[in-house]
């Protein structure tokens, strides 16, 4: 059986299409399957070069990039090879985090243009996901499958969400937290075996 770890990712990119676009961050929170952190610290980040014909004026000022601020920034294969390089050994690593589709189709682009194999499961945990989830149980409509959206409802920020790669992360990991803790009724390792031949009976 596999043993699961999980890699909670924001990337910032210099526009929406990854075969036109540069990754110009990336941050990621690694923790096991219960969602505890892994490692000393818990959290890696990386800023990466993103050439400037890669990138648009509207993704720089969205994201904060300016030459001056990426001017130690790495080169994308050292960036992409230090993250795979991070993983735990031995366990299989699912990406998560907030529309994180978008990351991964970006990540698997520059894994394959520079030639390096790609480290992480092909499945991936939404948060959007489990907040929709969330808003059916709890019978509340949602005007927005946003992280914002997730975490002011949740209480956890007011406002505008940075867009800054480990400050997104962070986000969206305390954020899952929060609406898996809404959603169990009981302590997993208390809830008793689900027969799959039992008949369905809804809740009253």
């Amino acid at each position: 059986m596999a043993e699961f770890a999980l890699a909670w990712m924001d990337c910032e990119f210099g526009g929406l299409n990854p075969r036109l676009h540069d990754i110009t961050e990336v941050a990621v929170i690694l923790t096991d399957d219960r969602l505890a952190e892994l490692g000393e610290h818990g959290e890696s980040e990386w800023k990466i070069r993103a050439r400037p014909d890669r990138i648009s004026p509207e993704a720089a000022k969205i994201s904060g990039y300016t030459e001056e601020a990426w001017a130690n920034a790495l080169p994308v294969r050292q960036v992409l090879t230090e993250l795979a390089d991070m993983l735990p050994p031995g366990k299989t690593v699912v990406p998560a985090g907030q529309n994180v589709r978008t990351d991964v189709q970006f990540l698997e682009l520059a894994y394959e243009s520079c030639s390096i194999p790609y480290p992480f499961d092909y499945h991936v945990l939404d948060l959007a996901t489990l907040f929709y989830s969330w808003s059916l149980v709890a019978g509340e409509a949602v005007p927005a499958l946003s992280l914002r959206q997730a975490a002011v409802t949740a209480g956890l920020i007011q406002g505008q969400v940075p867009h800054r790669a480990m400050a997104d992360a962070r986000l969206t990991l305390e954020t899952y937290r929060y609406y898996i803790g809404r959603l169990a009724t009981r302590p997993p390792a208390d809830a008793p075996p689900v027969d799959p031949l039992a008949p369905f009976s809804p809740r009253s």
